[in-house]
C-alpha cells in the first residue's frame, strides 16, 4: 500500500458533542482506569466494570463518580463502549454483550495481542487477521482501534490544549467511518490530536512492534511512523 494512503490531521473532522455522554468501560486495568478519571472529569456519564465485580471497583467509583456495574450492565444504553482487557478475554464475554447499547454505538478497543500473556490465535498469527479485525468478529460489532499504543499516564500527564506545540497525537483506525469521527471528536476533548490510520484492516500498522507504538509525537511525527510500519512481526513474536 502506497505512502500517503492514511489521512493526518491535528483536529477531529466533526465538533465535540457539546452534551455529556453515557459511557461503557469494560476493563479496570492501567487504560481503563485512566479513561475513567479523566472522562468523569470532563463530565461524561461513566459506567465501569471489570472481571472481578463491581465490589472490587469501590476505590476507583469513590475517586471518579463513576458507576461500578457488571461486564453485562457496562454497555446499556451507553453511546460509547470502551473494551480494554486482555485480549484473550475477548471470546469470554458475554453473548450478545452490545444488544442493549444504546443504537449506533461506537465501541472503541484498545487492546494488542500478546503470544505469551494471550496465547496461540491462529487467525492472527498465521493468517494475518489484524487484532481488531479479529476481536470485532468475536463481538459481533465493528470497532475503532484507538489507545492501544498509549501510555496509560500520559492520559493523565499529557493533555494539552488545541494547537499546543508539545501536544501529541494518537492514530485512530475504524472501518465505520461515522464511528471514528466520535472517537477522534472525544480525543480531541480528552486533549490529543489524532491521525486518522484507516481501516481495521490497516490497523496492523499500530499493533505492537510498529514504529508507533508507544510513540510521543505530533501528527507529523506519527504520520511518518505509520508509513514506515513493516507488517513484519519480530522474530519473539510466537506462541
Amino acid at each position: 500500500m502506497p505512502r500517503g494512503w492514511y489521512r493526518a490531521s491535528g483536529a477531529p473532522p466533526t465538533p465535540r458533542r457539546a452534551s455529556p455522554m453515557k459511557i461503557g468501560i469494560i476493563g479496570a486495568g492501567n487504560i481503563g482506569g485512566n479513561l475513567t478519571r479523566r472522562l468523569t472529569a470532563l463530565g461524561h456519564d461513566v459506567y465501569v466494570a471489570n472481571s472481578r465485580g463491581p465490589q472490587t471497583l469501590t476505590a476507583l467509583a469513590e475517586e471518579t463518580g463513576a458507576t461500578p456495574v457488571s461486564v453485562e450492565e457496562a454497555p446499556r444504553g451507553a453511546e460509547i463502549v470502551v473494551v480494554t482487557i486482555p485480549l484473550k478475554a475477548i471470546p469470554d464475554l458475554p453473548s450478545g454483550l452490545l444488544d442493549q447499547a444504546a443504537d449506533g454505538v461506537t465501541v472503541i478497543d484498545t487492546g494488542n495481542y500478546y503470544p505469551q500473556r494471550d496465547g496461540r490465535i491462529a487467525a492472527i498469527l498465521d493468517e494475518g487477521l489484524t487484532e481488531s479485525r479479529w476481536t470485532a468478529q468475536h463481538l459481533g460489532h465493528t470497532v475503532v482501534k484507538a489507545f492501544n499504543g498509549t501510555y496509560a499516564q500520559d492520559i493523565l500527564d499529557r493533555p494539552r490544549p488545541a494547537g499546543a506545540a508539545d501536544r501529541i497525537a494518537l492514530p485512530v483506525a475504524a472501518d465505520d467511518p461515522a464511528a471514528k469521527q466520535v472517537v477522534r471528536a472525544l480525543i480531541d476533548e480528552l486533549g490529543f490530536d489524532t491521525v486518522d490510520s484507516g481501516t481495521l484492516d490497516d490497523s496492523w500498522r499500530q499493533q505492537p512492534g510498529t514504529p508507533v507504538y508507544g510513540l510521543q509525537a505530533d501528527v507529523d511525527g506519527v504520520t511518518k511512523a505509520l508509513a514506515e510500519a513493516s507488517r513484519e512481526r519480530t522474530p519473539d513474536f510466537t506462541a
